[in-house]
């Protein structure tokens, strides 16, 4: 058989991708779950006029691939011009665009050991030189990464406020000032997904013309559109137009613009999904405490469960969740792999996390 040609990079690069999804795990087990807490998704699910619209679409037709309405309207909400902004396949796929743009072989990246690892794996296929820091008191450490970049020589430096998988934040004012240590010629990637769960504040006050900053949200956590796939990016002008030099201008599908169109326009929808998502932590943290375990503060839509041990034994209380149908993930780097993470869920979700949890302790102790 003819080798294929695949270039050196491609060859030293394990054939992975940064998460195993529920699906899989439910072929494996041959049983679908029970409840579903594991991805961030909003179980809440999207605005009935997002449904609405994109049942409506012409899905025949290709999406728009300049995504005008879509970048109109959300300049219009950000209060900023469209050409600040840029929409694109989740923000996975506008990482992999950025990545692409603006990192080689052998350059610098920074990021926290153990944060979001789809960035990692972008870097790592762009054939970037990654480097971490580590998290400090659960939270990332904006001034470490910043100090980390600055003596890596980076090209970018990737944070998460608030922070996948720990919930953390930081308020975006300190953030801010923390940027005055950001080493000129790198660019901070602030991925904001969580931020319309968090408090007031979270969000960084920058302009959106800073040409030291892009800034990442998304329709799939707070607006329940994850399976849409609606990411978008704020940053200024000349950098947002570079990714039309790399990005798939088809990659949207109309269906998606519209379902995101009409989310955006429908605030008060969104304001009723964050109460539930404040109840719904509220109840993780008592199943939690009933439990003798520790729920750390959250300013997402899930919870980590510090298990008050180690990595091993939080697995083996995953596991243990698993087995009985309880789809959870745990963050993968020590010490915050001490934790399970639960999504927030609806009312039937969480009792039946309530029933497996004690079980899947005992089971772990034993």
């Amino acid at each position: 058989m003819t080798r294929l040609p695949f270039t050196p990079l491609v060859q030293s690069l394990p054939a992975t991708v940064p998460f195993v999804g529920p699906e899989t795990q439910e072929r494996q087990r041959g049983a679908p779950f029970v409840a579903r807490l594991g991805a961030n998704e909003s179980v809440f699910g999207p605005s009935p006029r997002a449904i609405e619209a994109m049942a409506a679409t012409g899905i025949w037709m290709y999406g728009d691939p300049e995504n005008h309405d879509l970048r109109q309207a959300l300049a219009d909400h950000h209060g900023v011009a469209p050409e600040n902004i840029v929409v694109g396949e989740g923000i996975d796929g506008l990482l992999g665009y950025l990545v692409r743009l603006l990192i080689g072989p052998g350059d610098a990246v920074v990021t926290s050991d153990g944060a979001y690892p789809t960035f990692n794996y972008h870097v790592a296929g762009f054939g970037g030189t990654l480097h971490t820091v580590p998290y400090t008191d659960d939270h990332e450490d904006p001034a470490a990464l910043f100090s980390k970049a600055a003596e890596m020589g980076a090209k970018l430096v990737y944070l998460v406020n608030p922070d996948n998988p720990m919930g953390s934040w930081h308020s975006g004012a300190d953030i801010v000032a923390a940027m005055d240590a950001l080493p000129d010629g790198c660019l901070l990637v602030l991925d904001e997904a969580y931020v319309e769960c968090a408090p007031a504040g979270t969000a960084a006050p920058l302009a959106a013309d800073d040409p030291r900053v892009i800034r990442m949200r998304t329709f799939s956590k707070a607006y329940g559109m994850a399976g849409a796939r609606v990411g978008y990016a704020i940053g200024a002008p000349d950098l947002i137009a570079a990714f039309n030099k790399v990005r798939n201008h088809f990659g949207m599908n109309r269906a998606a613009q519209a379902g995101a169109l009409a989310a955006l326009q429908d605030q008060a929808w969104l304001s009723e999904v964050l109460t539930q998502i404040t109840q719904a932590r509220d109840r993780i943290g008592e199943i939690a405490r009933s439990n003798g375990l520790i729920p750390l503060p959250s300013a997402t839509n899930f919870v980590a469960i510090d298990c008050e041990r180690d990595g091993a034994f939080a697995k083996a209380v995953l596991d243990e969740l698993v087995a009985q149908g309880i789809f959870v993930r745990m963050p993968f780097a020590a010490p915050q792999n001490r934790c399970i993470r639960v999504s927030c869920g609806t009312q039937a979700d969480l009792d039946a996390f309530a029933a497996a949890l004690p079980k899947a302790l005992n089971a772990a102790q034993g």
